[in-house]
């Protein structure tokens, strides 16, 4: 994974978007997102699958050939919104961004490719887009009813219980967070996880 701010250049939003400043992983931590880098790794997956208590999971592909209205879905996929439940998403195959909100309310965009898990928490507010390459397949892990449904942001969603919740997790969190970089390259868990590579 890569993680940079975004240029806010008009434009494309399936490129790459990168401004040249780069987001240290202590600022991903800070947010609550996490990340693994496990390719080929499918029982890690498990494990932080069920440590989580996600019982289910799915895969889903987006590419102009297996999605009908390829171009509208993507752009709605755009829409800066949060979800009631937590996002994680394994990538399979191909890439794509997330952009997530950091706490100046500037957005954060985060490069993910084959083998990157990551982990968005409940009431974050971020946008998703494929790349340039127009494909990505992921699997999506899941309790027995995920929250999923978009909540545009709004002056209904600033005042959410789950993006409330968020926010007060997020900004006590500061005096927890590790710096630097695991070993490996990637983030250290967030406070309270277990790191598993």
């Amino acid at each position: 994974m890569k993680a940079y701010y975004y240029d806010n250049v008009p434009g494309d939003q399936r490129l790459p978007h990168d401004s040249g400043r780069p987001v240290p992983p202590s600022a991903l931590e800070a947010l609550n997102v996490t990340h693994h880098y496990l390719p080929d790794d499918l029982d890690s997956v498990n494990k932080i699958a069920t440590s989580r208590n996600y019982k289910n999971r799915d895969e889903i592909e987006i590419s102009p050939t297996l999605l009908p209205n390829y171009e509208e879905k993507v752009k709605t996929f755009f829409h800066e919104h949060l979800h009631e439940d937590e996002e994680i998403r394994y990538i399979l195959a191909g890439g794509g961004y997330f952009d997530v909100r950091g706490k100046g309310d500037e957005w954060i965009r985060l490069r993910l490719e084959r083998g990157d898990l990551m982990i968005m928490p409940t009431g974050i507010y971020h946008r998703f887009t494929t790349d340039e390459e127009n494909y990505t397949k992921a699997l999506r892990l899941f309790k027995e009813d995920p929250k999923w449904t978009p909540l545009k942001r709004s002056e209904d969603t600033d005042v959410n219980e789950y993006r409330k919740e968020y926010l007060k997790s997020r900004d006590g969190s500061e005096e927890n967070v590790t710096s630097g970089q695991a070993k490996d390259g990637t983030l250290d868990a967030v406070p309270g996880e277990q790191r598993i590579t």
